[in-house]
């Protein structure tokens, strides 16, 4: 598997040699997620949602099934939405009165409640989460993690008094995604705000992290989305002000797809030998391998059944593995998928009670006395989650880059990356462009940077018209 020649081949076999998922579920686009993978998925989710309660946010849980009178409510939001929707029309051999949505997002099941949660000031924020499974009819190609037709996320909708507060939870969710996702997962990405024909539907701005997948295409991940007043008004999410005078609520939401991110944690610090997972996030972070010779089977064994319990006492997730394989398949097998952190226990370390301690990333590995060894699995297991950061930080900021033609672009984005282009506008007038961008191209019109904020050269035209340019926007091929 040469990741860096062919990453799909490579994607496509490390999902199923890592027991990642099982593509042979017989409903088209729905797919099973493997033990080694979910163990992953529900360590991410708590990242997640330690993260938002630790801002404010409270669990909860609605209903899958959305009435379409309320999905109804906001026009553009429907138009948005419907063409994706799976529709439960029976039940029970009858045909049901009013069709139900299978939520594709939450807005239009949630809204309904707090228009009649929220009265007063006293009611506000309300700042809710929950986790979750959506459903949508992809009809692009579907990929396991990637894209499919049932994904697993997180989305959190907020309510405030006032504009500023709405405007000042976006930034806020950006700063949720940079702490887990970039920090504690090593991905690194750019924030952008979508042009007006790529928004969410219903939202007054879109703010979607972009990051890169190592085949040079762009993987979108955590969105944030201010709403303004657009389904407030609608689903009256209102509450009465200081003065005893109706106020329509301002509105956020934001959606860390769990199973995408996953997807990127994967293909970013993976390598030719297989998964090399973030030690916060790994189903297993220390195996203890014993290198048998005969004679002293039972001891090793022994030692190694012991040096996992030690580690497993101290919080890690160790586990000695007493297979029949040799040592090198063991070690092959390991690092293919992705545990971090090896010990190694054979006849010369029951003799200098030293043990081999290697790490998966950089194949380093050190000599460490037993009761050392809870204290540095934590040093390198750290050290490694950093180690995957850098890395993937040094590969991502050589991935941008520029162009002033049309072909200049085409030429650049078969480098992959993204490529930062003049353009006349991010309005709705400068959908033609984006248009004529992707048919020339097939690269995609990703946004304007968040921050820090940029502008085009003076004097610069359109790549595409060849009017002045208002805007710099940064293009890519995306998943």
């Amino acid at each position: 598997m040469d990741k860096t020649k062919n990453f799909s081949e490579w994607y496509s076999e490390i999902t199923k040699q890592a027991g990642l998922c099982d593509l042979r579920y017989n409903v088209k686009g729905f797919v099973v997620f493997m033990p080694w993978s979910v163990s992953s998925l529900k360590k991410m989710y708590s990242l997640f949602e330690r993260e938002l309660e630790a801002t404010g946010h409270k669990p909860a849980l609605f209903p899958a099934l959305i009435p379409e009178e309320n999905f109804l409510k906001e026009k553009e939001h429907v138009e948005g939405f419907a063409p994706e929707v799976f529709w439960v029309t029976e039940a029970g051999g009858e045909k049901l009165e009013q069709k139900l949505a299978m939520r594709p997002t939450s807005e239009t099941a949630m809204y309904k409640m707090y228009s009649l949660w929220i009265q007063g000031v006293s009611d506000l924020p309300l700042k809710i989460y929950q986790s979750c499974q959506v459903w949508r009819h992809e009809t692009k190609a579907t990929r396991p993690f990637i894209r499919s037709r049932e994904f697993h996320w997180i989305e959190a909708h907020d309510v405030f008094a006032t504009q500023k507060e709405a405007e000042d939870q976006v930034k806020q969710d950006m700063n949720t995604t940079e702490k887990v996702m970039h920090k504690t997962l090593g991905v690194p990405f750019i924030y952008f705000q979508r042009p007006e024909w790529d928004k969410f539907a219903g939202a007054v701005h879109t703010y979607g992290a972009d990051s890169l997948m190592p085949d040079g295409r762009t993987i979108q991940q955590p969105s944030t989305h201010l709403l303004g007043q657009n389904f407030a008004k609608p689903f009256n999410v209102s509450f009465t002000n200081e003065k005893g005078e109706k106020d329509y609520c301002w509105q956020t939401c934001y959606g860390p797809a769990i199973s995408r991110i996953y997807a990127s944690v994967i293909s970013v610090h993976g390598d030719n030998k297989g998964l090399i997972l973030p030690f916060q996030i790994a189903p297993l972070q220390v195996v203890v391998v014993p290198v048998q010779k005969k004679g002293f089977e039972k001891k090793i064994g022994e030692k190694a059944r012991e040096i996992a319990e030690k580690l497993c006492g101290h919080g890690f997730l160790a586990e000695a593995d007493e297979s029949n394989a040799t040592p090198g398949f063991k070690y092959n097998y390991w690092e293919m998928k992705g545990v971090p952190l090896r010990v190694e226990v054979g006849a010369r370390e029951l003799e200098s009670k030293e043990f081999v301690l290697a790490r998966r990333d950089t194949g380093e590995k050190m000599k460490v006395a037993e009761n050392d060894l809870p204290k540095k699995v934590g040093e390198f297991g750290e050290a490694l989650s950093e180690n995957l950061r850098k890395r993937a930080d040094e590969w991502f900021s050589k991935q941008v880059h520029s162009a002033n033609s049309m072909d200049e672009l085409g030429e650049q984005l078969d480098k992959g990356g993204f490529v930062k282009v003049p353009l006349c506008s991010v309005e709705m007038s400068g959908h033609n462009c984006a248009d004529e961008i992707k048919s020339k191209t097939t690269g995609d019109v990703r946004g304007t940077r968040f921050h820090p904020e940029e502008k085009p050269a003076a004097g610069a035209k359109c790549i595409a018209c060849g009017k002045p340019a208002k805007e710099l926007v940064y293009v890519a091929r995306q998943y």
